[in-house]
């Protein structure tokens, strides 16, 4: 990982992360950063939990259909990455 980043999740209604992520640490803390997150994720947990645990891989037609929601989905695919499971 280059530097800091700071990813944005809103899960649901009701789940809101933030996680501030680092070469040598990871952060995590419920709800909104204070400014804007280098990368959002907006979708459902069920949608987070299937990517996170490789079920699901997103591709343009989960974006294109709001399924997930980002303004930058190749760094989710850093964060995804940063926490590669062997």
């Amino acid at each position: 990982m280059p530097g800091p980043r700071t990813f944005y999740f809103s899960l649901d209604d009701d789940e809101k992360w933030t996680v501030v992520l680092d070469k040598d640490k990871c952060v995590v803390k419920a709800g909104k950063p204070a400014e804007d997150a280098d990368c959002f994720f907006k979708s459902s947990k069920q949608m987070f939990l299937d990517v996170w645990n490789g079920k699901h891989a997103p591709g343009m037609k989960d974006f294109m259909t709001g399924a997930i929601k980002s303004n930058n989905p190749l760094m989710l695919k850093e964060f995804v990455g940063a926490f590669k499971k062997d």
